[in-house]
């Protein structure tokens, strides 16, 4: 298959220029012809004068999507066809990645696909969860619902996210500044004191010797400091990447009591808000389940879905997976039991749903009440020593210019 470029002229009569995949130029044309283009001009590209066209542009956000998926039922709900919304959404959209998704979707649905197929061919853009609701809408005829309800998923999502980032970003921040620091003390303020006392003829303290040492240390081996920190962070990346680093970091999670409170939260948020999203779509169960589970970000919450899933296969109600699983609360179970029981699962899932975000929010707040002292001692700890090695050095001065 060839790559040609080209110049064409849009239905707004605007000139647009980029490139196409195909088996010969006319296959090229008639492709942008279906899409709604004239063409004015076709070259076939090669490794010389082809039009790389790389996207350096963000994947969407969950609040793009959220913003997509409003206004895409307002305009149905006006009477919009979906083609016509598809356009109009393409065009108004900032982002790059979803803008030209947005446009794939539309010449694919022009063609006859469906809405779903055409999203599930963009899977870095549309998440499997967004799909499987549109597939249900579709069947179903209530597309609008679905979207609408996707759109509230997407903003709890969001703003579930945006609390955890909230509450990394004043460590992180405490922590760059506090290592900048002190790499300014042990480069430019500490090395000063081995040069005064080397011409008043004093040893320098211990603590101060100690300090220095690591200065100068710093100093001669920077270059091969500095690599060896980037392999480290790469690698750092590499093992979280891997089965063992995730089981690793996925235990540690549930180990330190402030942490496993937030991820226990987390994860049965954002179990009961996506599972009461798709079954409220016509989602069946066991399908909704094997969704949830690839949105857990913590591996032993996904591996109890999975579980869950072949349980409910066999005939098992799901509040018995759950709670063998060990690793939701009470809670959690109880309430999915009762909507069993009650045959109002959903609507079950919804009050458990806000319950669980409204306790993230708390776990956040707790959390970051609990980390703000221990970065203080820590900072403390530092600073302690730093100064220390500036005033024993001062002090030893003052006892030396004494004995003179």
């Amino acid at each position: 298959m060839a790559s040609f470029g080209y110049e064409a002229i849009d239905k707004l009569g605007k000139t647009v220029k980029g490139s196409v995949d195909a088996d010969d130029q006319d296959r090229a044309r008639a492709e942008l012809r279906n899409r709604g283009l004239t063409v004015l001009d076709m070259t076939e590209q090669n490794a010389l004068n082809k039009d790389l066209n790389v996207d350096f542009s963000s994947k969407p956000t969950a609040r793009d999507l959220s913003v997509f998926c409003r206004q895409f039922v307002s305009m149905n709900r006006a009477g919009v066809s979906i083609l016509d919304a598809l356009k109009m959404l393409g065009e108004a959209t900032e982002n790059k990645k979803l803008k030209h998704a947005i446009e794939e979707v539309r010449v694919d649905t022009e063609k006859g696909e469906t809405l779903a197929n055409s999203m599930a061919k963009h899977p870095k853009v549309f998440p499997e969860l967004m799909v499987n609701m549109v597939a249900a809408g579709e069947s179903s005829g209530s597309l609008d619902v679905s979207m609408e309800r996707m759109s509230i998923q997407f903003e709890r999502s969001e703003h579930t996210r945006a609390l955890v980032k909230k509450a990394m970003i004043y460590p992180i921040v405490v922590c760059i500044v506090a290592v900048a620091v002190v790499i300014v003390m042990l480069v430019k303020v500490i090395p000063t004191y081995t040069e005064m006392f080397k011409e008043l003829g004093t040893d320098l303290p211990a603590l101060t010797k100690g300090v220095v040492a690591v200065s100068d240390f710093l100093k001669a081996y920077w270059l091969i400091i500095i690599p060896v920190i980037i392999g480290l962070v790469f690698a750092f990346g590499a093992f979280r990447a891997t089965d063992t680093g995730k089981h690793f970091f996925g235990k540690l999670s549930l180990s330190i009591p402030a942490l496993k409170n937030m991820t226990v939260k987390s994860a049965c948020a954002m179990l009961s808000r996506t599972l009461s999203t798709l079954l409220g779509a016509g989602v069946p169960l066991v399908e909704a389940v094997e969704i949830v589970s690839k949105t857990m970000t913590n591996v032993y919450f996904k591996e109890a879905l999975e579980q869950a899933k072949q349980d409910i296969t066999i005939g098992k109600p799901l509040s018995q997976p759950l709670q063998e699983s060990g690793l939701f609360p009470p809670m959690s179970y109880h309430m999915v039991r009762i909507g069993e029981e009650t045959g109002n699962t959903e609507e079950m899932l919804d009050k458990l749903a806000d319950y669980y975000e409204e306790e993230v929010e708390m776990a956040v707040a707790s959390l970051m009440a609990a980390m703000e002292p221990v970065i203080i001692i820590v900072l403390a700890v530092i600073v302690g020593v730093l100064v220390g090695a500036c005033i024993a050095p001062m002090l030893t001065m003052y006892s030396a210019l004494d004995n003179l």
